[in-house]
């Protein structure tokens, strides 16, 4: 018997972004990828201040103007937490690579930690980096 031809419509290969529930797993990779994408400007960052030291005291003396500026800290401490942030992201994922914290909870508790942890982090590097000054 001779298979019958359905009639062709037009539906999506995949589920559509609006189907989708917004969780902090999605997040959290969103996160990490922004977060990858923003260390190319904070490396950048860190070039800059190498080429200034080794450019001489003039140099080095605008960087460091900069940096200490409330701007430049405020540059240095969201370039601190992109750091800390993508870094416990990338545990997070070295984690799942071993099939473990894979569970719904688990997930969660991850994903969740990660936020956290990246705050706290921060936080307390530079409130050693305050008292040690």
């Amino acid at each position: 018997m001779a298979p019958t031809a359905r009639p062709t419509v037009a539906q999506p290969l995949s589920p559509h972004l609006q189907i989708y529930r917004w969780t902090w797993t999605m997040a959290m990779s969103v996160f990490h990828r922004i977060t990858g994408t923003a260390l190319y400007g904070g490396s950048a960052l860190v070039a800059i201040w190498l080429v200034a030291l080794a450019s001489g005291p003039a140099a080095y003396a605008w960087v460091a103007w900069f940096f200490g500026s409330w701007v430049g800290l405020l540059v240095l401490f969201a370039y601190t937490w992109v750091l800390m942030h993508h870094m416990l992201g990338g545990l997070r994922h070295f984690v799942w690579d071993f099939g473990v914290g894979l569970e719904r909870g688990e997930r969660l508790w991850l994903s969740r930690g990660t936020l956290i942890g990246s705050v706290a982090l921060t936080v307390a590097i530079w409130a050693l980096a305050l008292i040690l000054r």
